[in-house]
């Protein structure tokens, strides 16, 4: 009698102990819910109708769960177990895509400051080795007026040691004073030592690098925000030829005009060839179109819309370190060359589509001595790289590999583009899962030597602009910022 009795009390306590199981899996599934409900809100990617069916999805199957879980029959509770287990699953992951979507979507917005970076250089025969040595020594710069990270830098090196000083006038001036052994060191921002370092390569190798300083500059707001959903707008894709920090100021060697008319569903890109011989938007001066980068993205804007008459609304900047990054997480990209070849890095394109990851992708956007047309051709390959990321992006693949393509994104891009401007395309796109048409073009121009504002010491190779190409790209931008649906 007794061990019947024991018997049935461990009956009554393991019933207990499934009951109470059963109970705390019911509101731990509730929590869950709750959970992918409140970031699901608070992402706001979803339209209204959307929402309110995800929302009453997820309110029945968990009614239907709970109530097979809590049931008195055995079948019914192993079925509630295994649907329970797999809801679980499927909303754990629906956490960890939230939660990388709102972390994400923080990079978005206009950034507050910009990286300059300057070099402190003395001749490679002298004996000097650090900026400590230069004491009592003459360092030359151009002028600080209106140049807050050179002040800065300058600021950084009087506290540390004391020099005499002398301004230069242009960059010219500032290297032959030294190599002519007139001061004793320069400071030079990293960005117009690059030209001399592709432009001057005997020269540049005269010289060598005792101190760096990286300096964060304040950043001038630029563009306008629009209704992004129901007017045209226009964005700029700035490639700097740099790796590493995105925020750092470098030339542009990659300039896109990308015209969105989200009414129509359409897309332009209008491609402008790095060297392109353009007027500086803050003086007039002539210089190649890659060197407005060195003043800043404002700068490359400004002189942008000074050219095609028309307002950038936001920018995009990314680098070398972004391409390889953003192709590698969509698992390669398909690219049609129209002709076979092989670039200065080694790789082997064929005519057709190539399946790139992203070294070769960025070879390809980079390569320009295989072929006749140079620059153009470059252009019209980077455009083909941009096209092929817009495709697998907006292709149902992209749900494998979301978190894979968020986490690569995080870090690699500035723009001004808000995470709300972003969240109000994405639910246009879910509404209407609309196709988009991708349109692209190029302006073209006579390749010439000229004298460039950031580098006047000699005659550069410039593309002269055609000016037809030019009013060309005008009234196709226009066209398509103007067309009704």
């Amino acid at each position: 009698m007794y061990n019947l009795d024991v018997v049935i009390m461990k009956k009554k306590s393991n019933k207990n102990y499934l009951l109470s199981f059963r109970k705390y899996l019911c509101i731990f599934i509730l929590i869950l819910s709750a959970i992918v409900s409140g970031l699901v809100y608070f992402i706001n990617v979803f339209p209204l109708e959307y929402f309110l069916v995800f929302i009453s999805l997820i309110i029945i199957i968990d009614l239907i769960v709970i109530s097979l879980i809590l049931s008195k029959g055995h079948i019914k509770n192993v079925i509630g177990g295994f649907l329970a287990l797999i809801l679980i699953v499927i909303m754990t992951l629906g956490i960890n895509y939230g939660l990388n979507t709102m972390d994400f979507l923080k990079s978005f917005g206009f950034s507050d400051y910009k990286t300059e970076s300057y070099s402190v250089l003395v001749l490679s025969s002298s004996k000097f080795k650090s900026v400590s040595d230069l004491k009592n020594k003459t360092i030359s710069h151009l002028s600080k007026d209106n140049n807050e990270g050179l002040s800065k830098v300058v600021d950084k090196i009087k506290k540390k040691i004391n020099y005499k000083e002398k301004i230069e006038e242009d960059v010219d001036s500032l290297i032959t004073s030294l190599i002519n052994e007139k001061v004793d060191a320069i400071v030079i921002d990293d960005a117009r030592l690059d030209i001399l370092k592709e432009e001057n390569n005997e020269e540049y190798n005269l010289l060598k690098k005792i101190g760096s300083y990286s300096i964060d500059v304040k950043s001038e707001k630029i563009g306008k925000e629009v209704d992004v959903t129901n007017s045209s707008f226009n964005i700029y894709v700035s490639g700097i030829d740099t790796y590493g920090s995105i925020n750092k100021v470098s030339r542009s060697d990659v300039n896109i005009l990308i015209t969105v008319n989200p009414v129509t569903k359409e897309i332009l890109l209008t491609n402008i060839p790095r060297d392109y011989y353009v007027k500086l938007h803050k003086n007039g001066e002539y210089d190649k179109l890659t060197h407005a980068g060195i003043y800043g993205i404002d700068e490359s804007i400004n002189t942008l819309e000074d050219l095609f008459d028309t307002k950038i609304n936001y920018y995009v900047k990314v680098n070398f370190t972004s391409l390889v990054d953003i192709v590698d997480s969509l698992d390669g990209i398909t690219v049609n060359s129209p002709y076979s070849f092989v670039s200065q890095d080694g790789y082997s394109y064929k005519k057709g589509d190539n399946i790139l990851d992203g070294k070769k992708a960025l070879s390809f956007a980079r390569e320009r001595k295989s072929f006749k047309e140079g620059d153009r051709t470059r252009g019209e390959n980077q455009q083909r790289v941009l096209t092929a990321l817009i495709n697998k992006a907006m292709s149902p693949k992209i749900i494998t590999n979301y978190t894979n393509l968020l986490t690569s994104l995080k870090g690699k891009f500035v723009t001004n583009i808000s995470d709300e401007d972003i969240t109000k395309l994405i639910k246009m796109q879910l509404k209407n899962n609309s196709s988009w048409t991708i349109k692209s073009i190029s302006v073209n121009g006579t390749d010439a030597m000229d004298y460039v504002y950031s580098y006047n010491k000699t005659k550069l190779y410039v593309m002269k602009p055609d000016y037809e190409t030019v009013n060309n790209a005008k009234e196709q931008i226009k066209k398509v910022q103007d067309k009704k649906g």
